[in-house]
């Protein structure tokens, strides 16, 4: 094993076939949280840390972006996985059988029309894939788990239906967390840079702020905007955006940013994995 990388969830999560992925070298380290998750890297238990982020179909994953900021650690890598939900039973058992299904908050809706379809009633579960071992320990047909092919043969079970979920282009971000930051260019397409910042109170400063990626031309991927503190008076956003700190561009956007805000730091420079993440959708 080339190290070992700490995931969210039991094994056979979704974020478990994501550390498949993107590190198949690596030795996958179940973790109960994803504080935990970031603990564990910080601690040196684990060499990488990997951290869902957001969901083409239900959105932003809240717990993590709120903690990204404060987790220390560096981004060094994104992944995309192309999330195949499927109903698990015990051997023997039929979708006809099933009355209850258990799956992740965050999974639940992304597969609303086929629950309502067969009368089946969601159930949350702290995790997919312990809802799948549970399922297999329970040996009751009237209830499934919604969980990855991985899980059903981690545990045991029969894929009663498979990829169920709502949308065709039903898609996990992943981001790949280090102790240690790695700015080197790597890897042969666009790089990704990703940061937060609070800006001053002046007025109009967030849109001052973002003149600068308008008029050097830097593509924003994604800007969100968290309370700090718990208050509605101070606003820290977090921003992605394509190319290298150390590209002309990007420099004159970044020293433009920072004289309008109080606060910018680097959460990573990583490889762009989002071609392949829009070919899996």
């Amino acid at each position: 094993m080339a190290g070992r990388i700490a995931f969210q969830g039991e094994l056979g999560a979704y974020s478990h076939q994501a550390c498949q992925q993107s590190r198949p070298d690596f030795e996958a380290v179940p973790s109960t949280t994803f504080e935990e998750v970031v603990d564990k890297v910080a601690k040196g238990e684990v060499d990488l840390g990997m951290l869902a982020v957001e969901n083409s179909t239900y959105g932003r994953v809240a717990d993590v972006h709120s903690l990204l900021p404060r987790a220390g650690l560096h981004i060094v890598d994104e992944a995309f996985v192309r999330v195949h939900v499927n109903l698990l039973g015990v051997p023997g058992a039929t979708v006809g059988d099933v009355t209850e299904a258990h799956g992740h908050v965050v999974i639940l809706p992304q597969c609303a029309l086929f629950l309502k379809k067969h009368g089946i009633k969601g159930k949350v579960s702290s995790d997919n894939a312990r809802a799948a071992r549970e399922v297999a320990e329970a040996g009751d047909k009237a209830k499934a788990a919604l969980a990855s092919e991985l899980a059903a043969e981690i545990y045991g079970l029969d894929v009663l239906a498979r990829h169920i979920e709502d949308q065709a282009n039903n898609t996990t971000r992943f981001l790949v967390m280090s102790r240690d930051p790695d700015h080197s260019r790597r890897g042969v397409g666009k790089m990704i840079t990703t940061f937060t910042f609070r800006v001053r109170n002046i007025p109009a400063a967030l849109y001052k702020a973002m003149g600068g990626f308008a008029t050097n031309g830097v593509n924003m991927t994604k800007l969100e905007s968290y309370m700090v503190g718990g208050t509605f008076t101070a606003t820290e956003f977090y921003a992605d955006i394509e190319g290298h700190p150390e590209d002309p561009n990007v420099a004159l956007a970044l020293e433009e940013l920072r004289y309008f805000t109080s606060e910018v730091r680097i959460l990573g420079v990583y490889p762009a994995d989002r071609e392949r993440g829009q070919g899996q959708a």
